[in-house]
């Protein structure tokens, strides 16, 4: 059995807000592994936390960029991280982060990124490994993607801003199709502002991880026991709790935030039939949370926010 040492204790406690006693006697039934005990904890109806247990905590900046190609576009979101908030508000971080953005328009992945050169002659990295050195903080470049439409729009928002373009929360969305440019970016708007507030696993049910699936049912029997449910009832009641979870997650099927009784498929359905654009797709998306979402504090209400946004 692994050793169930303090530190790994005070590891499970922070990542999951449960007490010391239960952390411990869940790394006990667990042999020590962090996953499988947090998974256990879920089950048993004691974490707090379950949304924070897979966050990683980080500050710095989530920065966006967006350049049009012809009748379409690309749009780049990366993550650039410091050790502390106050660094991220600092005038060359930011400037850095926007450039980074910029570069990340014509390469996929962080590595990539990084390895790419600047308007300057530096690479990235190399522009990373400078501003440590002039700032006094441990930076990386941590995550970078980009979407693109050969025709259609991909559009940005980007929620908590500090600055245009530049803020903890950064999302793309890529709609394919013909009919009006700013049309369309004021649908890809809405639906970003959605994204930002319900943070989707997917675009659509068959593109949700099936490991996701499978790990979300194994928490779900465990807790169905746990509560003394029929053993011969077990499965038929996971099952509407999976499929409820595959509506929660998937975003086409979500009820979109600023009108729950139209999901977002019907919503791009509708808006394409509005501006007789029979091909338009929702053809992806892109949520970068700083720190992948880690709240320190009780954080806002997205969904709220984002929804009070269009009243009045």
């Amino acid at each position: 059995m692994a050793e169930i040492t303090a530190a790994l204790v005070k590891e499970l406690r922070e990542r999951s807000g449960v007490g010391m006693m239960d952390c411990k006697k869940a790394l006990a039934e667990n042999n020590g592994d962090l996953q499988a005990s947090i998974d256990w904890l879920r089950a048993k109806g004691l974490s707090k936390a379950a949304k924070k247990a897979d966050r990683v905590a980080a500050e710095g900046l989530v920065a966006v960029a967006a350049r049009a190609e012809g009748a379409g576009e690309t749009a780049a979101a990366i993550e650039f991280n410091a050790e502390t908030d106050f660094v991220a508000r600092n005038d060359l971080f930011q400037t850095a982060a926007k450039a980074f953005a910029e570069v990340a328009l014509g390469h996929d992945g962080p590595e990539a990124v990084n390895a790419a050169t600047l308007p300057s002659g530096k690479t990235v990295q190399d522009e990373v490994t400078n501003l440590i050195a002039t700032i006094g903080e441990n930076m990386q470049l941590r995550r970078a993607q980009r979407l693109s439409v050969s025709q259609g729009v991909v559009a940005s928002y980007v929620h908590n801003a500090v600055a245009p373009s530049l803020g903890r929360i950064g999302v793309l969305v890529a709609l394919e199709g013909e009919g009006d440019q700013s049309q369309l970016r004021e649908l890809g708007r809405k639906i970003a502002m959605h994204v930002a507030a319900t943070a989707p696993l997917s675009l659509n049910t068959d593109d949700l991880d099936p490991a996701a699936i499978e790990r979300e049912r194994a928490v779900l029997i465990e807790k169905a026991k746990e509560e003394g449910r029929p053993e011969n009832m077990i499965e038929k009641i996971v099952d509407g709790q999976i499929a409820k979870f595959q509506k929660d997650v998937v975003l086409s099927k979500q009820p979109f935030v600023m009108n729950p009784d139209q999901t977002i498929e019907q919503l791009v359905a509708d808006t394409a039939k509005s501006l007789g654009s029979a091909n338009l797709k929702l053809t992806g998306f892109v949520r970068m949370a700083l720190g992948e979402g880690v709240e320190k504090v009780d954080g806002p209400d997205f969904a709220a926010e984002v929804a009070s946004m269009t009243k009045g």
